[in-house]
């Protein structure tokens, strides 16, 4: 077990923190606005242990594992002596950029300086700090703390023992780690994720149908099958002569869907306020945080399954 430092405890950050200390480790946590963010830091990080253990997905007790996250008063405190630092603060880079050159100034010089940046490269603002063959961008999704795909992607000084490190480090704390092997805007997920949107976003503007039928698409359509393979595997398994033959017969109609589809759309504000009507009508805001309970036990039901039925090619 090693000591982990967390930097910013908003929804991100805490998440982290969950993941870190289920794992075993100690979790220095800090935040700018220190006792107002700490406490709510960790409220949250207790409601979210109480449903992995409700879940029958936590092995110890929540109490034994929120005591290993201790909120700290400074950068300098929760990195010292850290083997691993997780930074989750807002987007900007002036901020990042200051952020990292206290974590690099304080933290061991062997210790691995990650960022959870979801839209800033990483060479934007990791490549002034010391030693910056250390530091690297491990992208999330929020929150990490449910759903365990992290994205590694390294800069130009970004050493090939650190990508490892990370890989190592994180497949033991439970994480599914994908490496980019060079930097691109909105990493992986983020660019499959918003190109499928922006396409539903111009099938609804257009008239051709509605969000509800966009939602259902997904949900009771492609993400039956995505829950356990991706677009490559449904593609080999859906033809007796595999990815091949799928493309030989299929290929001429998905570049002529690709040409169509309309990644770019322009929708306007009055489509948006029409997606905003329907999803109220739908989910009211004061109802938004129990379906994120809904959703989040959802989650971690789906997740007892895939590790109740394991993919044997994983093994």
């Amino acid at each position: 077990m090693m000591q982990v430092a967390c930097i910013g405890a908003g929804t991100v950050g805490r998440a982290w923190a969950v993941v870190f200390a289920r794992a075993g480790h100690d979790v220095h946590l800090y935040d700018a606005m220190e006792g107002e963010a700490a406490g709510r830091a960790m409220d949250g990080a207790r409601k979210t242990l109480d449903l992995f253990s409700e879940s029958g997905l936590l092995d110890e007790s929540v109490e034994t594992v929120l005591a290993r996250i201790k909120p700290v008063e400074s950068i300098a405190e929760a990195v010292r002596g850290a083997g691993y630092v997780q930074e989750s603060v807002r987007e900007d880079l002036d901020v990042k950029r200051a952020v990292f050159a206290e974590i690099a100034l304080h933290a061991p010089a062997d210790a691995i300086l990650a960022s959870s940046t979801s839209a800033l490269p990483g060479s934007d603002f990791l490549s002034a700090i010391e030693h910056p063959e250390r530091a690297l961008v491990v992208h999330p999704v929020n929150p990490p703390s449910l759903i365990p795909l992290v994205e590694l992607c390294g800069t130009r000084w970004t050493s090939p023992e650190t990508i490892a490190r990370t890989k190592e480090f994180m497949l033991s704390a439970g994480m599914r780690p994908v490496v980019l092997k060079k930097e691109i805007d909105g990493f992986l997920l983020n660019r499959l994720q918003f190109t499928l949107v922006a396409e539903a976003l111009h099938l609804v503007g257009e008239g051709y149908c509605t969000p509800e039928d966009i939602d259902a698409v997904l949900t009771d359509g492609l993400a039956l099958r995505w829950a356990s393979i991706g677009p490559f595997e449904v593609a080999h398994l859906n033809a007796p002569d595999g990815i091949q033959g799928f493309i030989d017969r299929l290929g001429p109609m998905m570049r002529h869907l690709g040409r169509s589809a309309r990644t770019d759309y322009d929708w306007t504000p009055e489509q948006i306020a029409e997606a905003h009507r329907v999803m109220t009508g739908k989910i009211p805001l004061s109802e938004v945080a129990s379906r994120q309970q809904w959703r989040d036990s959802r989650i971690l039901a789906l997740r007892r399954m895939k590790q109740d039925l394991p993919d044997p090619l994983d093994e």
